[in-house]
């Protein structure tokens, strides 16, 4: 029997020639004791390490170039899991982050991998689902703001019913964006910005400009205003149909598996499954995707590879 895949044959071709990156890094402090031996992108979400599910949403936005930025500790594990890529038709680097020192640090360590070209970053602990998500990408990616095709940045903003632990989008009243406020405690709206990133290619230049906080961190936040100040960014809300989950803390962890097994359980669909966007990318063959179900002969999860 064949499974009836949600990824349509061709979805997401990358227009502009972006290169991804996952942000793995970081010391995990809030998920203690579970963290100390592990890094946190590498623990379970239900059947599945963490970092899977961003790396399938890039993966869904047809981008095949895509760096791994981890803890120097934890980089051999990033490595044994995900190895250079080429069975999944991808080319993936690894970029040492020595210390951690904000989210707009990955843009300056990024800077010779990236080449000038534009990016996607997606944070290593955020999961993203939703039937239009890879046309919410495609849009963003084809995205020029009257200008070449990948110039000038997206965010994505969703509604939170808690948007004071989030950096919040203040809109104006057509809608547009106008700044991006960090925790605030009068919060201008509900929309968070999320952990994915579609900028161009000045934004390792304009990272370098940043200053660190008063927490003595390169914010996302100042990086995207410079952005704003220019006219360039553009924020795409995520309406009813997507889920945007967290996986920092504990609670919301097991919030994230309840979730996917709860979607994979009704449906008979994997979330965050690498090997089937591949293959229905058509960056692997049925031989291939044979090749890397037989790994998981023992599991219902070569079982569904192999009813692709």
């Amino acid at each position: 029997m064949t499974n009836a895949s949600p990824y349509p044959n061709g979805l997401g071709q990358n227009r502009a020639g972006r290169r991804g990156i996952i942000l793995a890094g970081g010391s995990g402090t809030r998920l203690y004791p579970v963290t100390i031996g592990v890094s946190k992108q590498l623990l379970p979400v239900y059947d599945k390490p963490m970092v899977y599910y961003p790396l399938t949403v890039l993966m869904l936005a047809g981008i095949r170039e895509i760096a791994v930025i981890t803890t120097p500790g934890d980089q051999d594990q990033f490595r044994r899991l995900l190895g250079d890529g080429s069975d999944l038709g991808l080319a993936i680097s690894y970029i040492t982050q020595p210390e951690p020192e904000g989210l707009a640090q990955a843009y300056l360590l990024a800077r010779d991998f990236l080449a000038g070209a534009p990016s996607a970053m997606v944070l290593g602990d955020n999961i993203f689902f939703g039937h239009g998500l890879p046309d919410l990408m495609a849009a963003a990616d084809a995205r020029g703001d009257g200008h070449e095709i990948g110039q000038g940045g997206t965010v994505f903003g969703y509604r939170v019913a808690d948007p004071e632990r989030y950096g919040v989008v203040d809109f104006d009243d057509q809608g547009r964006a106008r700044a991006i406020v960090e925790k605030p405690a009068v919060p201008p709206s509900h929309f968070a910005v999320t952990g994915l990133y579609f900028l161009d290619g000045t934004a390792p230049e304009k990272a370098a400009r940043v200053t660190p906080s008063a927490r003595g961190e390169l914010e996302i936040t100042s990086l995207l205003e410079m952005y704003l100040a220019e006219g360039t960014l553009r924020v795409e809300r995520m309406g009813r149909g997507f889920a945007w989950l967290d996986t920092g803390t504990h609670g919301s962890l097991l919030d994230a598996g309840n979730f996917v097994r709860t979607l994979e359980a009704r449906q008979g669909l994997q979330v965050g499954c690498p090997e089937e966007v591949a293959f229905q990318q058509g960056w692997i063959s049925r031989a291939d995707l044979e090749a890397l179900a037989a790994r998981y002969a023992k599991n219902a999860y070569g079982g569904y590879l192999r009813g692709l």
